[in-house]
């Protein structure tokens, strides 16, 4: 069965930007701390449906498809900016601080009558979602150190409103940035095709280790008309 896929929900990024605005000595400036990366533990939930009366909430199936997994990453970005003001125009930001809360939301839509052989395939989906979960907060706690330190200029009559705008943009980026290199879309879909969707009986424990160990040389990206719609 096709698996569904949302990645990176950068929607629901809460962007929380401090700035601290004065005269501040450049030693207290450049003084940082180390990201803050929380990660909760994994949502998940199985969920059955009516495939003649799919739920509202339900992504939609593609033709042929009997059930799906849909997994969440979700990163949420706070900055912290230290600020010195050159004039009533003019400063410069510096990030001193970023923390990080990771999510992972998974679902396992199942038809009434899904044989085990299906609710063995979604399993599998969840089984690699939840591998690259394993050390997300790895990722995100290099990704964060980047920025750590970094200086903006702003510039403007209100110098409030065009930091918080520059630590948001940095917050999105951050987050962007982790969605790029957390990507989980070339297993899921070697996956599918040592699987054939579910449909050829091979055991879906033995397809999911061979898509995490094979996915770097294995992989080839379906063509643009091949490619599933997101959703």
């Amino acid at each position: 069965m096709r698996r569904i896929i949302l990645l990176f929900l950068l929607l629901a990024v809460v962007v929380a930007a401090w700035i601290y605005w004065g005269s501040t000595s450049p030693s207290h400036s450049r003084e940082t701390l180390g990201p803050i990366v929380n990660k909760e533990p994994v949502n998940y939930a199985t969920r059955t449906f009516d495939p003649a009366a799919p739920p509202p909430d339900m992504p939609p199936l593609r033709p042929g498809d009997y059930a799906q997994c849909d997994s969440n990453f979700v990163s949420d970005a706070g900055i912290t900016g230290q600020t010195r003001r050159t004039d009533p125009s003019h400063g410069t930001v510096t990030i001193s601080q970023v923390h990080v809360t990771l999510k992972l939301n998974i679902t396992v839509w199942l038809p009434g009558d899904a044989s085990q052989q299906v609710v063995d395939h979604e399993q599998g989906h969840r089984q690699i979602s939840e591998f690259y979960y394993q050390n997300a907060e790895k990722l995100a706690e290099r990704i964060s150190a980047g920025y750590i330190g970094r200086q903006i200029e702003v510039a403007g009559a209100d110098l409030n409103a065009e930091a918080d705008k520059q630590l948001q943009n940095v917050a999105s980026e951050i987050t962007a940035e982790y969605g790029r290199e957390l990507n989980t879309e070339p297993t899921q879909l070697l996956f599918d095709s040592i699987t054939d969707h579910g449909r050829n009986g091979v055991v879906a424990k033995d397809a999911v280790d061979h898509a995490l160990k094979n996915v770097s040389v294995e992989f080839a990206p379906p063509a643009a008309s091949e490619q599933p719609n997101p959703h």
